[in-house]
């Protein structure tokens, strides 16, 4: 079990837990000062698949002006709907819990969860998720999308490290299991 692929969370918040305000605007994050590109190459290298929740696919494509960045990941998009595969996109409508699994028995780099919201708290309610790297942005904006949903499971945390790029800070979690 030690040679598992491990689901990583790997996102920005504001100090005040959101990723993004009510109209998904990330303008606030933007002006921050960060250190390059604040550790996401060397996260990048790390993963070779993607999984993305169908909101923020249709987020990512609207400002990408179409452009899908991830081409050289294998890339998957939970949807509740039916929808036609990219070339760069498979569309999932099965239960997460048996896809992730069977995911994360592959061969292969860790597996990197875009975005948050749903999707997010379905992998955590359901124990799939091994690390968190979270980087915090010195901004409060009051009211947003948060990053964790209000529900009823707990989750034990162990800090793995911490880092600086300049004005945001990252926290490095493993999930205890």
């Amino acid at each position: 079990m030690n040679n598992q692929r491990k689901l990583v969370l790997f996102i920005a918040q504001s100090l005040d837990g959101f990723i993004a305000t009510k109209d998904d605007s990330l303008d606030w994050l933007f002006k921050v000062e960060g250190e390059g590109d604040n550790g996401y190459t060397e996260f990048i290298e790390t993963i070779d698949t993607i999984l993305i929740g169908k909101r923020t696919y249709d987020w990512i494509m609207k400002h990408e002006k179409g452009q899908f960045p991830y081409k050289d990941k294998s890339c998957f998009v939970f949807s509740r709907t039916r929808n036609d595969d990219t070339d760069h996109v498979k569309f999932i409508n099965e239960d997460i819990v048996t896809f992730t699994n069977n995911l994360k028995k592959e061969d292969g780099k860790n597996i990197w969860i875009v975005g948050g919201g749903d999707l997010l708290h379905t992998f955590l309610k359901e124990d799939l998720v091994d690390e968190l790297i979270l980087t915090i942005a010195p901004k409060i904006i009051g009211e947003g999308i948060p990053l964790f949903k209000e529900s009823n499971y707990h989750l034990d945390l162990y800090l793995k490290g911490t880092r600086t790029f300049n004005q945001f800070v990252e926290l490095h979690y493993i999930v205890g299991k």
